[in-house]
């Protein structure tokens, strides 16, 4: 069974999607999630210049060889756009091998260790008492887990609080939005804010925080130490991770759990915070950490040292991706949680899918494969739409180094 085509699709139902689908010579269809937030074109291009002509006429059954083909070949290795075509190639061959197995794709991944996915939803609001609202809400939607935004008092927008509370996205402008971004503002702010939740929603409720990569170290030592009382499942990426020393040092200081990850492209953006046991769950994505074959890897390493998944989910990922994830999430021994951002009806019309949300949990496809698939004519409705992620400065005009 070899390779006899493979395509790009760029499409826009509300936001940019990237998929490849592979084609086999005797019919079987597969595709993978090359979405790359800010950069489709970019990881389009690479796939279409560079990769697809590679795939023709190779073994599809060859999964582990296609993907180290593709990364050992490829003299400059890693990064966002090499990682997410390679992830985009590696998922619609686990998809087509599922297909050809009968099997849903946890199945060949070794089955399940668990009953369904247990998922977190965003509540994210301008003001605290708008907050409170939505996490009743989510609630009343059967969410077991909840990360929790709000504005912060004095600054005109927040990175994580949208205007529609069903569906956010922060690309908003094919030039980037500037926002104006007060450290002290917020670190005075935030744990009054999990003061008033857990006085209204009482301690069981799993909260998490996302800083967005905005703090200094000793700035996200503060904030870990300051939410301690509330018991935060976790404080998600409090600094930006280039410098991996800086999660030393906020671990010296607070005993809540850390969480990074959802920009690591490989094994090795990661290792020495899993090995170190600096953080306590990795946020990889299949689309951007070299897909099925590579996250595995990943997750394999941390339940080594105690740390668990918690794959980012945000709607810049498209139901292929999260229907990859989940077939992983259902499989490995040390799954935490799963971000689930609804995607649009759109985007649903686009991709149909068989996943399935119920009772604060996500349920993978039994059907073979994936079990998702990418509607081309509907796709080519919507054609692309440059849009890019906003760029903060301090109040003081410096551009932010998040």
């Amino acid at each position: 069974m070899k390779i006899a085509d493979a395509r790009v699709i760029v499409t826009c139902p509300g936001r940019n999607f990237v998929t490849l689908k592979i084609v086999t010579d005797d019919g079987v269809t597969g595709i993978g999630d090359a979405t790359l937030n800010g950069r489709e074109l970019a990881v389009a291009s690479y796939l279409t210049d560079h990769v697809v002509p590679l795939l023709i006429g190779r073994e599809a059954d060859r999964i582990e060889d296609t993907w180290q083909y593709l990364y050992r070949g490829a003299y400059w290795r890693r990064g966002p756009v090499t990682m997410s075509a390679i992830a985009a190639v590696d998922t619609a061959l686990w998809d087509i091998k599922g297909k050809v197995a009968g099997l849903p794709v946890y199945q060949l991944l070794g089955g399940r260790s668990r009953e369904g996915v247990t998922v977190y939803g965003h509540a994210n609001a301008p003001t605290v008492d708008a907050l409170l609202a939505e996490v009743a809400r989510y609630l009343d939607l059967g969410y077991r887990a909840i990360r929790v935004q709000t504005g912060v008092p004095g600054l005109a927008a927040t990175y994580g609080v949208g205007r529609n509370r069903h569906h956010y996205e922060p690309a908003d402008a094919a030039i980037p939005t500037e926002t104006v971004w007060s450290s002290e503002r917020y670190l005075t702010h935030v744990p009054s804010v999990f003061a008033r939740v857990r006085s209204e929603f009482g301690p069981e409720l799993k909260l998490l925080h996302d800083v967005h990569h905005r703090l200094t170290p000793i700035e996200a030592a503060r904030l870990g130490k300051a939410v301690e009382p509330y018991a935060l499942t976790w404080l998600e990426d409090p600094v930006p991770a280039e410098l991996q020393e800086g999660f030393r040092l906020i671990r010296q200081h607070t005993t809540t759990p850390i969480a990074v990850g959802e920009v690591f492209n490989t094994i090795w953006d990661c290792q020495q915070l899993i090995t170190e046991q600096l953080i306590d769950y990795v946020r990889a994505t299949v689309v951007h950490a070299g897909g099925i074959t590579h996250l595995r890897r990943i997750f394999d390493l941390a339940h080594l040292y105690h740390v668990r998944s918690g794959s980012h989910g945000a709607t810049d990922l498209s139901p292929v991706c999260l229907a990859a994830a989940l077939h992983l999430d259902v499989s490995i021994p040390n799954f935490g949680l799963q971000e689930y951002m609804p995607h649009t009806e759109a985007t649903d019309a686009v991709f149909p899918h068989s996943y399935r949300f119920a009772d604060g949990y996500l349920h993978p496809s039994e059907e073979p494969g994936l079990g998702v698939d990418i509607d081309e004519e509907l796709a080519a409705q919507h054609p692309y739409r440059p849009a890019a992620l906003p760029v903060n400065r301090l109040e003081d005009g410096t551009l932010h180094n998040w």
